[in-house]
């Protein structure tokens, strides 16, 4: 009973641990990609002529920030499969 007990710990800690992974490593991007939305739809309020420079800095930004939710995903799926 002790060795399936602690077995069981060990799989649900695996859990835990990813979904706060993903949780935290998920926050910061999300919050970072509407921040760079916001800006820049502001920009291009403020000056529609310059929407065809601001709207692919906007997107590069955008995957830039996207990637570090990529790697918080890594590292969650690491912490599940090892």
């Amino acid at each position: 009973m002790g060795k399936i007990k602690k077995n069981m710990d060990a799989v649900a800690a695996k859990y835990i641990a990813a979904g706060i992974a993903i949780g935290l490593g998920a926050i910061g991007p999300a919050l970072g990609e509407g921040m760079i939305a916001s800006k820049a739809m502001e920009a291009i309020g403020r000056n529609p002529e310059a929407g065809g420079k601001i709207t692919p800095l906007m997107f590069a930004s955008m995957a830039v920030t996207e990637s570090t939710a990529i790697y918080a995903l890594v590292v969650a799926l690491i912490v599940l499969f090892s």
